[in-house]
């Protein structure tokens, strides 16, 4: 045998040599509890070890009631209790409403639960591990998970792994501890049950990637499936995912899991409150502005009128809608903008008129309202101004511009009200507005409110009794 062939034998064996030393050490490395594309392999292996000597730390203590692991403080829980059993008593318990939204509630409770304790263990393993990338950060999880009793896991070849919004996990729980509870219980589900499984994993890979993750089981063997198979994505992409492998308009009660739901409802219940106050009161100032611009223009062709009549009429319409703007601002200050409060209204709406019409002190007021406080909603609150305006008009501009009294006292009976308003003007004769429109408008009006109306001089003057109910 000559140099040459010497040289090339070598060869050959140095390459025998290095493929053996690579299957050598892909079996020293291949993961125990977890199975993972042949990419991933080398990093799994080298985490499972980390986890595996991690494990070998294990004491049970029932004397001091104490299992520890690696000096962490651990606790068992029958696993059925936490699936199966769990989701019993949560039906038992909200069986006054469709066995769906129990369900639902249960879930919930269970993957927030699941979704903290996979953080959290994340990040506590993340530090003692020392555990730097995110992929480090995701292997130290599945198998942690195998370790703690929840499943084992097999991670499919078309996972996309990365930390932005094209993070997708493919993956199987084999031996799933909730959907092992509904097996040995001989039940069946119309749903899938590894809610805790999603919300550990979910849990656990956003702290690795820094990322909003949530996790959809697609299959499950709690419902006659062959295996319990998820997906985790962002929760903007997650459905189109779900999607490709499940017709969706063909799952019943297909629900993606939210972390903390109810918190998420509350704050878009908020945000749909903040945004409904901010468009009233936008109506508000353009309601305000309108009447504000109905009165200029009023006041402009009222300038140019000379008949001291029709400018009477004029002044009259303006103090109308003057007194609707009244009662839109007493309203917007209420901040409720549909109700307010009714003994409020009526102190700040008498105030409002008398300041109005009261050309000096000759004129003594006497207001006395009297009522249990309650809220008063819109519909009623204008028209009772309106009666309150046209009756206030007529009392100072006819009974009492030589001074006098005006009163308004308001009172409740038995669910009813009495409102009174009054003068000591002379009475009905001398006003003057048998057949005014002041008097046809408070009579409209009080029809609208279902009121009754009395007018009826007294020895003093004229006085209006308004008596009115408001809905419950």
């Amino acid at each position: 045998m000559d140099r040459a062939e010497i040289e090339e034998k070598i060869r050959v064996l140095e390459a025998e040599l290095s493929d053996l030393r690579k299957e050598l050490r892909k079996d020293l490395v291949r993961p125990v509890t977890v199975s993972v594309p042949e990419q991933m392999e080398e990093l799994f292996g080298g985490v499972e070890e980390k986890v595996s000597d991690y494990f070998k730390e294990f004491h049970f203590d029932p004397i001091s009631g104490e299992i520890t692991v690696y000096g962490e403080r651990y606790v068992l829980f029958r696993s059925a209790s936490m699936s199966y059993e769990f989701l019993n008593f949560i039906k038992e318990r909200y069986a006054d409403r469709p066995e769906k939204e129990a369900i639902s509630i249960g879930n919930n409770f269970l993957y927030d639960n699941a979704k903290v304790i996979g953080k959290k263990d994340a990040v506590a393993f993340h530090d003692r591990l020392d555990l730097k990338s995110a992929i480090e950060k995701l292997s130290a999880g599945p198998i942690h998970f195998a370790y703690t009793g929840w499943a084992n896991v097999e991670i499919f070849p078309d996972s996309r792994p990365v930390a932005d919004d094209d993070f997708v996990l493919k993956f199987q729980h084999h031996n799933s501890f909730e959907a092992q509870s509904w097996l040995k219980a001989g039940k069946k589900s119309e749903i899938p049950v590894c809610t805790m499984n999603c919300g550990y994993s979910a849990g656990w890979c956003e702290e690795s990637f820094g990322i909003p993750l949530t996790t959809v089981e697609v299959t499950c063997e709690a419902k006659g499936d062959n295996e319990c198979s998820f997906i985790m994505a962002p929760p903007n992409k997650i459905e189109d995912y779900v999607g490709e492998v499940l017709d969706l308009s063909k799952v019943a009660n297909f629900e993606i899991p939210v972390f903390f739901k109810r918190k998420n409802i509350e704050e878009k219940l908020k945000e749909s409150i903040e945004q409904k106050e901010l468009l009233i009161q936008e109506i508000h100032h353009r309601v305000k502005n309108n009447l504000q611009v109905i009165t200029s223009l009023l006041r402009l062709q009222m300038d140019n009128l000379s008949d001291p009549v029709l400018k009477d009429e004029f002044l009259s319409s303006i103090n109308r809608i003057t007194t609707m703007a009244t009662v839109h601002e007493m309203m917007y200050r209420e901040k409720d903008f549909d109700r307010m409060s009714m003994n409020s209204y009526f102190v700040d709406l008498t105030k409002s008129l008398v300041q109005s019409y009261a050309i000096d002190d000759s004129v003594e007021i006497d207001i006395d309202i009297s009522i249990k406080d309650r809220e008063f909603d819109l519909e009623n609150s204008i028209p009772l101004a309106l009666v309150m305006n046209e009756i206030t008009c007529n009392a100072f501009k006819h009974a009492l511009g030589n001074g006098g009294k005006f009163y308004l006292r308001l009172s409740e009976d038995e669910g009813q009200y009495v409102l009174v308003i009054g003068d000591d003007g002379g009475g009905f004769d001398d006003t003057g507005i048998e057949d005014g429109l002041g008097l046809s408008l408070v009579q409209i009006l009080c029809d609208q409110l279902n009121a009754e109306l009395i007018i009826s001089n007294t020895d003093a003057g004229l006085e209006y009794k308004i008596i009115f109910s408001l809905p419950e």
